[in-house]
């Protein structure tokens, strides 16, 4: 695998343009999921080990019952790298829209 390349303050401002839902906080790349179930939740964040350990590359994850927040930075290099933007792409295409849990609005069905 080939070493991770650190981006620069504008390569990073357009990687997040690419990426729905991201944010730059505390030099970290972020974004918080919520679920309508803890059950939800976890099943996303094994999803998201499982992308995860084939990439080489893991985001530190909170679980607050319902809500999962991704962190990504590239700890060896102390710094926003391609590893980091290449893993919430894949995050991003492969469980945020195809798989059968994506995150859930917090609004409740209406009765019907």
């Amino acid at each position: 695998m080939a070493e991770p390349r650190v981006l620069s303050d504008d390569e990073v401002q357009d990687g997040l343009k690419a990426l729905e839902g991201w944010e730059l906080r505390d030099s970290r790349l972020r974004k918080q999921y919520t679920f309508r179930t803890f059950l939800r939740a976890i099943a996303f964040v094994n999803s998201v080990a499982y992308l995860a350990e084939s990439a080489g590359h893991h985001p530190d994850i909170a679980i607050n019952y319902n809500k999962v927040t991704l962190r990504l930075i590239t700890h060896s290099e102390k710094a926003l790298t391609d590893r980091d933007f290449a893993l919430a792409g894949e995050i991003d295409a492969k469980l945020g829209t195809k798989l059968v849990l994506p995150p859930e609005t917090a609004e409740s069905p209406s009765a019907g």
